[in-house]
């Protein structure tokens, strides 16, 4: 369940797996090979899969306002004014970095009959697009993967794209269900160094139980569409995760000199989040502003307590932790230890979807009983204590007593009859701190103010014009409902971007243009 970044994945480039060309293949290094078994290119097709996800979430909790800058009209980040740069991460890494190595495994793991290799490599793809495509539309896959042979291959529509993840998913339970006697290579080892199954160690049910959770994720982004069956979002859901311990994340390391990247993005060390501090979007869910007397527990490890949140856009010379020289309040929070994990799909995400859901389908006893138990999940989860640095920090344990007074607290319904949506989209967006799927959330119920009560468009002072323009009732601005493509496909694969605008309804070359295709809906996110 916890597998380390170490480096492995930044070394697995699709490049360094190619074969020479023939006139200089007497001139192969038999301690450089050119090939490589499938034990070998997992590890890094699992870490570098996740921090696709992890890269995009140094933007996304802007866009979602889980944190904001301590800068006034600091428009890169708060106040939703994109650049290609801000993409190439999520684009790079879905490709070069992780799913580039993936036919490369298929072709090595078929050959000698490893299936579960094969089954890790169809779910690890299927969540690689699932993230690439929720955060940028139309992507590449049918003629992706190719290096050299098609530096331009065309862009896929979301609509195929996810399609193609339910069958991956499918495919891969096929043959992570198969018998252990099925499997040649050994599906994980820790001689004489950690390598195979770095995720789930080996256990291929926990694999199987992924796909359906992710099937389950993707099926639940599509409330807008006609095709929507909550009940079999339902199905997906008693299929896939069963606690905590099926989470899928990865853990950090202590860093490696000279180099810091094996500790988490979100921690000091790496200080990606150094001009961050919360917004009062989080703050006010938490210290009893939203729901007055209401104290979440989650208070004091999520944010610390001497948060006070800042609207977006306003910027603060305050919220620094005390006793600490030039360290936001953010690295306060338990997400932003050196050495903690980053999640990329968890227990309690499940049965927040399961939650909404039910809700949806009419079965208000099961959608308020998984609510209650995702909020469980994730205070237990974070609840556990500990004190860790860089900076010091020492977080309380949540006791069962806590969670149960917060579960009779006036935050929540009390019987089925009272439950709201509200109640499940809110708890949910607490539990997804950080998570870059809770801009999908957003997205597809449109940013309501009456499921998301402390959401704000960003304040804007001096010369600074808000980016985006207003929407249809000519008073309220819009808010971002994907990232630009990726700066590396502007220059590479400038045809297919453009007609990415083209779809859009736009035309590509402008910054105006740029501007208005950020607010334009995705297929996932439209009737």
């Amino acid at each position: 369940m916890k597998p380390y970044i170490i480096g492995l994945g930044l070394l697995l480039s699709t490049g360094a797996l190619t074969a020479c060309e023939k006139f200089l293949d007497v001139n192969n290094n038999p301690n450089n090979p050119v090939v490589s078994t499938p034990n070998f290119l997992l590890p890094g097709i699992i870490s570098n899969g996740i921090q696709t996800q992890m890269f995009t979430a140094l933007r996304t909790p802007y866009i979602t306002q889980y944190v904001v800058s301590r800068t006034t009209n600091s428009g890169g980040n708060d106040q939703y004014f994109f650049t290609n740069a801000q993409s190439t991460n999520t684009f790079n890494y879905s490709y070069f970095q992780s799913g580039g190595n993936i036919p490369t495994l298929q072709k090595a793991a078929e050959a000698e009959g490893s299936v579960y290799y094969i089954g890790a490599g169809k779910i690890m793809q299927a969540m690689i697009l699932a993230h690439a495509t929720d955060m940028l539309g139309d992507i590449p896959y049918s003629e992706a993967y190719q290096g050299g042979a098609n530096f331009t291959p065309k862009y896929d529509p979301q609509q195929q794209i996810y399609a193609t993840i339910n069958q991956l998913c499918d495919e891969g339970v096929v043959e992570m269900s198969k018998p252990a006697s099925a499997q040649v290579r050994p599906f994980y080892s820790t001689s004489p160094s950690e390598s195979g199954d770095i995720l789930y160690k080996g256990d291929a049910s926990k694999w199987v139980r992924l796909a359906y959770a992710l099937k389950a994720r993707q099926a639940q982004h599509l409330t807008k569409k006609a095709s929507y069956d909550a009940n079999a979002v339902l199905a997906l859901c008693d299929k896939a995760f069963q606690s905590t311990a099926d989470d899928a994340q990865i853990n950090f390391q202590t860093a490696i000199a000279p180099l810091s990247n094996t500790t988490n993005i979100f921690g000091v060390t790496r200080a990606n989040f150094g001009t961050a501090t919360f917004s009062s979007n989080i703050v006010k869910y938490l210290n009893g502003t939203t729901y007055p007397g209401v104290i979440d527990p989650r208070f004091g490890i999520l944010t610390p307590t001497t948060s006070q949140g800042v609207d977006p856009g306003r910027g603060t010379t305050t919220n620094f932790t005390p006793g600490t020289t030039n360290i936001t309040d953010f690295y306060g929070s338990w997400y932003a230890r050196d050495l903690g994990y980053y999640e990329a799909i968890t227990y309690h995400e499940l049965k927040f979807i399961e939650a909404e859901a039910a809700f949806l389908a009419g079965n208000k006893l099961r959608a308020f009983n998984a609510l209650r138990a995702g909020i469980t999940a994730h205070m237990r989860k974070v609840g556990a204590g500990g004190t860790y640095t860089p900076p010091t920090v020492t977080f309380p344990v949540i006791l069962d007593g806590q969670i149960t007074a917060y579960l009779a607290s006036a935050a929540l319904p009390q019987n089925e009859t009272a439950l709201t949506l509200r109640h499940i989209m809110e708890q949910k967006y607490i539990a997804m701190f950080l998570n870059p799927d809770s801009w999908s959330d957003l997205r597809r119920y449109d940013f309501r103010k009456d499921l998301y009560v402390n959401l704000l468009y960003p304040t804007y002072t001096g010369n600074t014009t808000p980016p985006l323009p207003l929407g249809p009732n000519g008073v309220d601005r819009l808010f971002p409902r994907r990232l630009l493509p990726g700066a590396t496909e502007v220059t590479v694969n400038p045809n297919a971007v453009a007609g990415l605008y083209t779809e859009a309804g736009l035309t590509f070359g402008s910054p105006a243009a740029d501007l208005e295709y950020v607010t334009k809906p995705l297929w996932f996110d439209r009737p």
